[in-house]
């Protein structure tokens, strides 16, 4: 039983990869996410690196990447998830970037 719960995580883990992955090419930002997210960039490192703790966490238990303590994995692999649910929240609360105007131009023409 508890294999396909840790394969159904791994199979998160691995579309939120792709996701992030489409995000951190493009910019692309999912439909439900446009409105709070204000730094795409940001939000797909935190959708990496969330998703990548799953899919470390579920490798290991499957015995593909080497045996380690149990501390180290629930550390690390909390330490991964947690670093990107705080990236995407800073994706979400840290004011619009805005582009700065090119040099010798005013940013609005004068009347």
């Amino acid at each position: 039983m508890v294999a396909w719960v840790v394969g159904a995580g791994l199979l998160l883990g691995l579309l939120g990869t792709v996701l992030a992955g489409v995000v951190l090419r493009t910019g692309w930002v999912p439909p439900w996410n446009r409105r709070h997210v204000t730094r795409p960039w940001l939000f797909g490192a935190g959708i990496l690196m969330a998703s990548l703790g799953n899919v470390l966490m579920g490798l290991e238990y499957f015995g593909v990447l080497p045996e380690v303590s149990w501390e180290v994995r629930f550390f690390v692999g909390n330490g991964v998830i947690w670093a990107g649910v705080l990236l995407i929240g800073a994706s979400q609360v840290l004011p619009l970037l805005r582009t700065a105007p090119p040099h010798g131009k005013p940013p609005h023409p004068t009347v």
